[in-house]
């Protein structure tokens, strides 16, 4: 079973500062039907203005990735973390018990344009941690890299649920094929170009959930770039 959802179908807020699509319900948009999927509960698509972003607010028991595409975001928590996350970087933050943050554009001229995700963690109560690594975009080019994991295998982020994270770059005569385990659920977000998926073509914001395939193979992509979500 794959499911297509299209950009356009998604909730869309416009404050001015932030223009912000979200593929599942959040804040004021609430659909019972898009509640999330497995354990993915939040992709927010983010575009923040210069000098503007997110003041400090708290979040527990939830593991929170922001995926950087175009400019920079400057994060600052509870913990003392400080970080600018730029293309490439992937961060996660488990809020655990809880942790403050916010999240600011430090640039003057730029938008920061960036995914921020959910994920429903395994355990609640535990103790919050900040994590980010850079990925190289050869590591994505025609394939699939893992970026997060429980186990945090081949360099990836270790994330607090049975789930893997994996990005990749589908460009031209390029072609991924991924297995899924039986019993597993996926989600795929194409986060800009085009792409087609088992047949299916995606374009910028599109999504598809995936359930009872075996094999998710990805090719004719423009420019695509994109993440799979694979849980139990």
């Amino acid at each position: 079973m794959l499911i297509v959802r299209k950009s356009t179908d998604r909730g869309h807020a416009d404050h001015g500062w932030l223009d912000s699509h979200h593929t599942f319900s959040f804040a004021d948009y609430y659909d019972p039907e898009q509640m999330g999927w497995g354990t993915l509960r939040v992709i927010n698509q983010d575009i923040v203005q210069p000098g503007h972003g997110f003041p400090t607010h708290a979040h527990r028991d939830m593991e929170i990735l922001s995926y950087v595409l175009d400019g920079e975001l400057e994060h600052k928590d509870s913990t003392g973390t400080g970080a600018v996350i730029r293309p490439g970087d992937v961060q996660l933050m488990s809020a655990g018990t809880g942790v403050q943050h916010s999240e600011f554009n430090p640039s003057r001229q730029n938008p920061v344009h960036f995914l921020q995700i959910w994920i429903l963690p395994k355990f609640t109560g535990t103790r919050p941690t900040y994590q980010q690594t850079f990925f190289d975009p050869s590591d994505k080019r025609g394939r699939l890299r893992v970026v997060a994991s429980p186990e945090g295998r081949d360099g990836s982020l270790r994330i607090g649920q049975d789930a893997s994270v994996y990005a990749g770059l589908v460009d031209g005569g390029e072609r991924i094929q991924q297995e899924l385990s039986p019993g597993r659920r996926a989600y795929v977000h194409v986060a800009r170009g085009e792409v087609t998926l088992n047949g299916q073509r995606l374009h910028a914001g599109d999504g598809a959930k995936v359930a009872d395939e075996t094999t998710l193979s990805f090719s004719e992509g423009r420019n695509a770039e994109l993440l799979l979500f694979d849980s139990a």
